[in-house]
């Protein structure tokens, strides 16, 4: 993390005042790591009635089989009871499930327990979603919709189509060096301490630094712009073919390849596995997801029975993006900011305390949002 010479860095809480408590998905049956496994585990769900339906489903406090409620924003999903429900999958969307861990789910609100519809309202090709960790990286930043179990979500804009910046108001005019929110957000991947404040700094060369490597960060997390890649020689690659369905994954330092079971993935830089978030390493929990055998009798292990090969390359993607953002972390760590605006000099100039209605979502509905059982949602 960068260092600092004083202890009054404004909190992150107060320069992205809006933030929502994770979604909670309340049971594992409805994400998976491929669509095709959500549609089969729909498929059986309908297949069955009563209360085979109702254990199957894998009730909750929030949610059963009988629960009425209405559809999630962007949704097609039915709104009918689940337990009469018929009728084909919700088309699954891509969300990301766990660090550096971009998985599927059935967007079917009578499937989660807390699904956060004002998060679904404003999620768009442009949103940006901040997922906070109590451990590093203490910051995550996503195109997608967050559902993995961390900190508040701070989404970067209030309202669809990059409309008002969840920031605090004169901020940006205020620090004086980029009225871009992208900017700003980049800054704050680059700086941002364990304690989640972000230091911020009035001179423009360091500014401009920290931006750089911010952006840097910000397009690996995103993952949806070009496909990172690293160098010639240090680009990984199947070595030895990978069998029908590896069970087990470890790593050999002194060749830097990956064994997938009898396959081999090389070379894999010490750094890419030895990258962890929130205390365990990326790469063997995304192993462990893929490979887990579900609780046999539950939706949850009806699982794909080969290697499906969009795997394959989503592996060689994840290896190159955290031996990337290894080297970047790095260049975080040898970044100094100097020539400080704290947070007293924040509540000088009027830009904190934040106004209260900042804290709380924008008025969004951009479309009608169906009720329980066909009704109109009145929001």
């Amino acid at each position: 993390m960068p260092r600092v010479t004083h202890d009054d860095a404004p909190p992150l809480a107060d320069l992205m005042p809006w933030s929502v408590a994770p979604p909670r998905l309340g049971r594992a049956w409805p994400a998976a790591p491929d669509p095709a496994s959500l549609k089969a585990r729909w498929e059986a769900l309908l297949k069955a009635a009563g209360g085979d339906r109702e254990a199957l489903f894998e009730p909750s406090r929030s949610r059963t089989a009988h629960t009425a409620v209405g559809q999630l924003p962007g949704s097609a999903a039915g709104t009918e009871r689940l337990i009469r429900a018929t009728g084909p999958c919700p088309e699954p969307v891509r969300v990301l499930a766990a660090p550096f861990d971009e998985q599927w789910l059935i967007p079917d609100h009578r499937l989660i327990d807390a699904a956060r519809p004002e998060l679904w309202r404003v999620a768009d090709p442009r949103q940006i979603f901040v997922v906070e960790s109590p451990q590093a990286p203490h910051l995550l930043a996503t195109s997608l919709l967050p559902t993995l179990r961390a900190g508040r979500v701070r989404p970067l804009y209030r309202r669809p189509g990059a409309r008002e910046p969840n920031l605090a108001p004169g901020l940006l005019d205020h620090l004086g060096h980029s009225r871009d929110p992208l900017d700003f957000l980049a800054w704050t991947l680059a700086t941002v301490r364990a304690d989640l404040t972000v230091p911020l700094t009035r001179d423009l060369g360091t500014w401009s630094r920290g931006v750089e490597l911010g952006h840097r960060v910000l397009r690996l997390l995103r993952r949806d712009g070009e496909r990172p890649k690293l160098p010639g020689g240090r680009r990984p690659y199947v070595r030895a073919p990978l069998p029908a369905l590896p069970l087990t994954v470890r790593y050999d330092r002194d060749e830097e390849a990956l064994h997938l079971d009898e396959g081999r993935v090389s070379p894999v830089p010490p750094q890419a596995w030895d990258f962890e978030a929130g205390g365990v390493r990326v790469l063997e929990q995304w192993f462990t997801a893929r490979t887990a055998p579900g609780v046999p009798g539950t939706l949850s292990a009806v699982r794909p029975r080969t290697w499906p090969q969009p795997w394959t390359s989503e592996l060689l993607e994840l290896i190159t993006v955290l031996t990337l953002l290894a080297d970047v972390r790095s260049r975080q760590e040898e970044l100094k900011v100097t020539d400080t605006v704290t947070a007293a000099d924040l509540r000088a100039a009027g830009v904190l305390p934040v106004p209260p209605p900042t804290r709380r979502p924008a008025s969004v509905l951009t479309a009608g949002e169906e009720g329980p059982e066909g009704q109109l949602a009145l929001l």
